[in-house]
């Protein structure tokens, strides 16, 4: 009674609940501490890695702000502003996300590395603590919009601020924080290598992953350039201002007059129309004490002065020039800064060039490198031969094997792949690939998936060429084939016997060495391989599955269903040998049946004619007996010793006749018409095992 109240009693308490309650607390997903090597983490990975990338290009697009033009004055690209700002907006925050998920992404614990446990630790604080001891700097550092702040902001802010403030300000922002944002690469791809083991699934992929980089670091090189070669122009103008600031002209040269700003001023153009800034900062001429060195190029070619699009791909082709020429052609001036420039140009270019453009090369070598094995093999195979003084036919023949092998596999070892493999993945891998072709094959369908899945786990792929001998008639059967593509011709001569030959095309579907599968199912098979009662000889280029002596004697033990009478009459039916067999018995029979039925015919004919003959003997007689009663009295007494001899001659004729008829049937069975060519050599029936010690 107490028990059936208190279960009554918790039944309407639970029953208050709503359904969608449950007793697990349901955790929020940015409570949720993840795994490092789940999908999601490794997803994300790779998906950072090219927002980095982007990123790295991104930034050097600051360089391309300022513009000059014959005005002698430095101005700020607006549009250019704009879209830079806002790309490395979204870009930071793709760098602020992965910060957050740091901070929520487990780690395997050091100390459980060295039993090979590699527990993870969940615990939030410990994470934190530990992101916060190592990578937090440098990803906070990567993640600040810092060049956004200065350029809309900070400069705005700050009063008497020019063109070249903030060219230099925005410049040494952009450098100090591409060295971390660029060194954030590093870690990340180690990470994905980690937990998938390549970044590029493709040879493609992974060759154009190591251009993009070079062109990545020609941007970056093209971009300073442009950018250094303002700094080098503007450092002109101030030192040829500086000149004019002690002469006594009105009015006298001031830092803001190279600004833009300040062309509708009255003093600026007053002043433009007196100075020498553009004829002492001539590129072109030659005279001029200033000298711009490896930045001519940006003047003599008005690359300052031209649209976004063609400024930046010729930047990025001068960058991509000395990056590759590692700085050869450059022409530098007695400058400090353009001979440290050029010194790391050489080195980045030998740099990158042996590392990325080396790594490139290996990406795609790996997709000839097959290509390059085959051609070795076959030149250590063409030296073998003729060292070994092969017949050209020979030759030939191997030429044209090597030829078909490496066009049906790519040079591609299928065994090794597999062996490699655990055993469930290998049989499933093998199902895939034999199981339609095993069933093509009549026998077979047959059978259980159980026992097709055990038959198809040891089946091996073998090739064979045109006018090839699979098996001769007399040599041991050591597997049985399963025809995939082309076509076989079997034939036998019934072990050499004269006057007998047996010939059928096996095609796809169709299989040979059925003596085998004898050889397996009989108990006491001994370790003596069966005999082939067929010659198998490839017509054209064949692929067949082989399944192997040993392994078909394994499945025959394993499984006892082979040892089925059904199983058995549906071998002997698709069995080419069987059907030789039974072929070659109708025949017989047919032919045995023939020559008895004319033998029939021939008997029943000369039964006819000796008939006709007695039945005239007969009336003969008749009428020789007529004759002597109408003859007289006188000759009546003589009557009954001419009936004694007249029933002995009777006698005696009809003893003649069945001799006759007797020496005739034996006339016609031993010289029938072709008796001698319609003999027939005797087949031996096929072997049959013993199935008494199995029971169905």
């Amino acid at each position: 009674m107490n028990s059936d109240f208190y279960r009554l009693a918790v039944s309407s308490h639970f029953s208050s609940f709503p359904k969608s309650f449950s007793l697990r607390k349901k955790v929020p997903w940015w409570y949720q501490i993840l795994n490092p090597r789940s999908k999601f983490v490794a997803r994300w990975n790779r998906t950072f890695l090219y927002v980095c990338i982007a990123a790295l290009f991104l930034d050097p697009l600051y360089f391309y702000f300022p513009i000059t033009g014959d005005k002698a004055c430095m101005q700020t690209d607006l549009v250019l502003g704009v879209f830079v700002t806002f790309s490395r907006t979204v870009a930071d925050l793709f760098f602020l996300f992965h910060m957050v998920l740091k901070f929520r992404t487990a780690y395997v614990a050091p100390t459980s590395r060295v039993y090979g446990r590699k527990e993870l630790v969940t615990d939030p604080r410990v994470i934190a603590s530990r992101y916060l001891k190592s990578d937090f700097i440098i990803d906070l550092l990567a993640t600040l919009p810092l060049p956004q702040i200065v350029v809309w902001f900070v400069i705005p802010a700050v009063k008497n601020s020019t063109v070249a403030h903030v060219n230099h300000t925005l410049s040494l922002i952009v450098l100090i924080q591409f060295i971390p944002r660029l060194f954030q690469i590093f870690p990340l791809q180690r990470r994905i290598l980690k937990t998938s083991g390549l970044i590029a699934k493709t040879a493609l992929a992974g060759a154009l992953y190591n251009l993009g980089s070079y062109m990545l670091a020609s941007h970056v090189l093209g971009a300073t350039w442009y950018v250094a070669s303002i700094q080098r122009q503007y450092e002109c103008w101030i030192i040829t201002c500086k000149q004019e600031m002690n002469n006594t002209h009105s009015p006298t040269c001031t830092p803001s007059f190279l600004d833009c700003a300040t062309l509708d001023h009255r003093e600026r153009q007053a002043w433009f129309k007196r100075t020498k800034v553009l004829s002492n900062c001539d590129a072109l001429n030659n005279k001029n004490e200033f000298q711009f060195g490896l930045f001519a190029d940006a003047f003599t070619d008005h690359v300052s002065s031209s649209r976004f699009v063609q400024k930046y791909f010729y930047c990025l082709w001068w960058g991509l020039k000395n990056l590759s020429s590692y700085g050869q052609n450059l022409q530098t001036s007695t400058y400090s800064g353009e001979t440290l420039f050029s010194s790391f140009i050489c080195i980045a270019g030998l740099i990158l060039f042996a590392h990325l453009i080396g790594n490139m090369q290996n990406y795609l070598q790996s997709t000839t490198a097959r290509i390059e094995e085959w051609r070795l093999r076959q030149k250590d195979t063409e030296e073998w031969m003729n060292h070994r003084q092969l017949p050209p036919e020979l030759q030939q023949r191997v030429r044209r094997f090597v030829q078909y092998k490496w066009l049906a596999t790519r040079g591609v070892d299928e065994e090794a792949i597999l062996r490699a493999l655990p055993l469930d993945l290998r049989r499933q891998i093998q199902r895939h690939l034999c199981l339609d072709i095993v069933r093509r094959v009549p026998f077979f369908g047959q059978m259980d998936d159980q026992l097709l899945d055990a038959i198809c786990e040891r089946l091996v792929s073998s090739l064979n060429t045109k006018d090839s001998y699979i098996v001769r008639e007399g040599d041991p059967v050591r597997e049985m084939l399963f025809i995939i593509r082309g076509q076989v011709e079997s034939s036998t001569t019934d072990g050499g016997r004269t006057g007998f030959y047996n010939s059928i095309t096996l095609r796809p579907g169709d299989f040979c060495g059925e003596e085998l599968l004898t050889w397996a199912l009989m108990p006491s098979s001994n370790l003596n391989l069966p005999s082939s009662t067929r010659t198998v000889k490839s017509i054209s280029e064949v692929e067949a599955f082989a399944l192997r002596a040993e392994d078909l004697k394994f499945v025959a033990n394993q499984f006892k269903r082979l040892h089925s009478k059904k199983l058995q009459h549906a071998f002997r039916y698709y069995s080419h040998q069987w059907r030789a067999w039974g072929a070659h018995f109708i025949q017989a029979a047919w032919r045995r049946h023939r020559k008895r039925k004319l033998a029939m015919e021939l008997l029943g004919k000369e039964s006819l004619y000796y008939t006709n003959v007695m039945e005239i003997v007969e009336e003969e007689d008749v009428d020789d007996d007529e004759g002597d009663d109408g003859g007289g009295a006188g000759e009546s007494s003589s009557g009954p010793s001419m009936g004694f001899q007249n029933l002995g001659a009777t006698v005696l004729a009809s003893k003649f006749a069945a001799n006759t008829r007797k020496g005739k049937i034996k006339k016609v069975k031993i010289n029938l018409p072709d008796s001698d060519s319609l003999k027939m050599p005797k087949m031996f029936k096929p072997t049959e095992p013993d199935f008494s010690t199995f029971h169905d």
